[in-house]
């Protein structure tokens, strides 16, 4: 299984209804579960900058993080990107192989 991060920006709207952000986190949640149960969490943290929710965790391919994304962006997310994580032994590794 491969690390990634998802940087998750609400609209607008969703900001709107902040009382309701645990709710609609659950639903994000169970709707991720469902659709890609291969996925395991690792972290999950509220930011205070341009993006509102930054999420660690491992799938086993593009196709799975993509859904992740796309789940997100169904649930009020505006903005939704999703990184590759490479732990930093393994970049030092690929540093000595170039």
């Amino acid at each position: 299984m491969n690390t990634y991060v998802l940087m998750t920006k609400l609209s607008p709207e969703s900001e709107v209804r902040i009382k309701d952000r645990a709710k609609l986190g659950r639903k994000w949640l169970e709707q991720v579960k469902e659709k890609c149960p291969e996925v395991k969490f690792l972290a999950h943290y509220a930011l205070l900058g341009p993006y509102d929710f930054l999420d660690i965790y491992e799938a086993p391919d593009d196709e799975t993080v993509a859904k992740v994304a796309m789940i997100s962006l169904q649930n009020g997310a505006f903005q939704s990107e999703s990184w590759t994580a490479i732990p930093y032994k393994r970049f030092l590794e690929l540093v000595e192989e170039i």
